[in-house]
């Protein structure tokens, strides 16, 4: 199904699938008198709730994002993102903005599938990526979000001249207010959008002020390293560092090393332990194998501490509905 924006009689259009469905109960929604529309979040970080966002705010966000990718009146788009939560939302935002073609397909692990011609623009998690490596090539644009893109997954699109983001935002943040380059020209830090303002707490965790998209500071749990006015590194989640026998450690760095030398994914979680507080351990998502713990050993960790006490094998690792490692459930699945 494609949906012209810039042309755009919602009437005409023969929604047939539930996916398809809920698309037009969200167009109905934004032209409704209402300011506002609800937004469902992921509960990746804590209890999903439904929340309220106003229009105007979503308007300014997707400007934000097509400025920054230099989408153009007339240009395509590819949806394949729930619209429940605000990065499939969003997406017909942008599209309502900027005037896109919108071609619609059915979240899955292999959206792209029956994609046969170049699109200009799509919005992919990690998971959605690695299975549709294939077909990366017909896009012209790609960001990235929903889950930290894994070392592993950033060797095999290296070679791609697809310009290809990670993102970084919330719910709060109506999607993202920075990107990060992956592809054709890798960069370390996430570069935020005009207009959006950067800080630190005593924490050393972020405070983000964009004042079109939110009229609070948000104030994150995300400890990072603050290059410039409109430049940062991301460390880790503050609630996910391990504390153990004293030494404070940034799981989500461990990880990224890790991912570096094994294809699988790859988990640290810190368990209780009577003389260390926590102790360190990685899950490791697949079958058993001498080889990756071989390699899990012989990485160069910065510090000795950060080896893993013990290494687990689960079948398979939990993940919240659009994609992110579900640390809390792996916890409980790992521990009696």
């Amino acid at each position: 199904m494609l949906i012209d924006f810039n042309n755009l009689k919602i009437n005409n259009l023969d929604f047939e699938t539930d996916f398809e469905k809920k698309i037009n109960f969200f167009l109905e929604e934004w032209f409704s008198d209402s300011r506002t529309v609800k937004v469902q979040t992921s509960g990746s970080t804590g209890t999903p709730k439904v929340f309220e966002i106003e229009k105007n705010r979503m308007i300014h966000s997707a400007k934000m994002t097509c400025n920054f990718l230099g989408l153009q009146e007339g240009d395509t788009a590819f949806l394949c993102l729930p619209v429940e939560y605000i990065s499939g939302k969003m997406m017909i935002v942008r599209s309502l903005e900027r005037k896109l073609k919108l071609m619609i397909s059915e979240p899955s692990l292999k959206p792209l599938e029956k994609l046969h011609s170049e699109t200009d623009f799509c919005a992919l998690t990690p998971l959605q990526v690695e299975n549709s490596l294939d077909k990366i090539h017909l896009i012209k644009n790609l960001i990235i979000g929903g889950a930290a893109v894994s070392e592993s997954l950033k060797k095999r699109i290296s070679g791609f001249t697809t310009h290809i983001y990670e993102t970084y935002g919330m719910s709060e943040t109506l999607s993202h207010i920075a990107l990060k380059p992956i592809t054709p020209q890798p960069e370390e830090y996430f570069t935020v959008f005009e207009d959006v303002s950067i800080s630190t707490d005593e924490r050393g965790c972020l405070k983000i002020f964009a004042p079109d998209l939110n009229v609070e500071v948000l104030q994150t749990n995300d400890l990072v390293e603050i290059k410039n006015e409109r430049q940062f590194r991301f460390l880790g989640r503050v609630d996910n560092v391990i504390n153990s026998g004293g030494a404070k450690i940034f799981p989500e760095q461990l990880e990224a090393l890790v991912k570096k030398e094994i294809p699988n994914e790859a988990v640290f979680l810190g368990v209780k332990d009577e003389s260390l507080g926590q102790k360190l351990i990685l899950i490791i998502e697949g079958e058993e194998s001498e080889d990756l713990i071989k390699k899990v050993l012989e990485t160069q960790f910065e510090k000795n501490f950060h080896k893993p006490k013990e290494i687990i094998f689960v079948r398979e690792i939990p993940r919240t509905p659009n994609g992110k490692v579900n640390r809390r459930e792996l916890l409980d699945l790992i521990t009696p």
